[in-house]
């Protein structure tokens, strides 16, 4: 058995837990719950069908491991494994009839998602398949750009969560009523940045063992990419009707990519 195909036959299992969970509990959050744990284990997989031999598979599963160790402990803080459903979805349930949501459901929350988390790993395809090229400085320098963006993300998210912690504990007047300093000064959407540039950065594993950035495994990223586009859309569609001062925000502030401010912030830093 290929680690391609043992990768298939535990993402088809993955694919039908998920599917099977959301009839039964009514609720579709089953793929949040498990995005953080399967992309580690599918690029151990390859790792382990080179037996733990190759530096570069091995650096690439440590540091998707580290990736799925902090985004596990922050969505596990977030009440993200008590049963809590993602918000969006009740909206979107709202706006369709109920066999519609149910090929929703189907077709892009379990298959779709699915299918990235695979995709988003094959770059250690890549990297399996050109085991013959050594580890080398350009493997370094990319490793350290993992790290600095596992960092920024960290940062982002415990800046997220303390305003959370202090707007829950100020109450309904607390203001401003969304983050606005810190990281999220320069960006609507850091962590979504951080998130998404890993994802690229590990690309760069596979390209640099085959020698070319010419790789149809790019097509994880890109996807992951448009999938982050979309839902950053319809997340931030929910919050400006929630608050009407956000499209302030969305006037002065990079919606992904950090970058200075278009004109001085007039909210109150959290």
């Amino acid at each position: 058995m290929s680690p391609l195909v043992a990768v298939l036959i535990i993402a088809a299992v993955v694919c039908a837990f998920t599917w099977i969970t959301s009839l039964i509990t009514k609720e579709h959050s089953w793929v949040d719950r498990l995005w953080s744990i399967v992309p580690v284990v599918y690029v151990w997989v390859f790792a382990a069908f080179a037996g733990l031999a190759d530096a570069r598979l091995n650096v690439m599963a440590v540091l998707v491991t580290l990736w799925g160790a902090r985004l596990t402990f922050n969505f596990a803080r977030k009440g993200g494994y008590s049963g809590t459903e993602d918000y969006r979805w009740p909206v979107l349930r709202a706006r369709m009839s109920r066999w519609q949501f149910e090929i929703f459901n189907l077709l892009f929350i379990v298959l779709y998602q699915n299918a990235i988390l695979v995709l988003i790993t094959l770059p250690a395809l890549t990297a399996f398949e050109h085991r013959d090229t050594p580890f080398g400085l350009l493997d370094v320098l990319v490793t350290v750009l993992f790290v600095a963006l596992l960092v920024g993300e960290t940062v982002a998210d415990q800046q997220q969560w303390n305003f959370h912690q202090a707007k829950k504990a100020g109450g309904a007047d607390f203001r401003p009523r969304f983050l606005q300093s810190g990281l999220w000064r320069f960006s609507r959407h850091p962590n979504f940045f951080f998130e998404q540039a890993q994802w690229w950065v590990l690309f760069l594993f596979g390209a640099i063992a085959a020698g070319s950035l010419l790789q149809w495994t790019v097509l994880g990223a890109a996807l992951l990419t448009g999938l982050f586009i979309g839902s950053t859309v319809f997340t931030e569609s929910i919050t400006k009707s929630k608050y009407p001062e956000y499209a302030d925000y969305q006037a002065t502030t990079s919606p992904i990519i950090p970058w200075f401010p278009k004109r001085a912030e007039k909210a109150v830093t959290a």
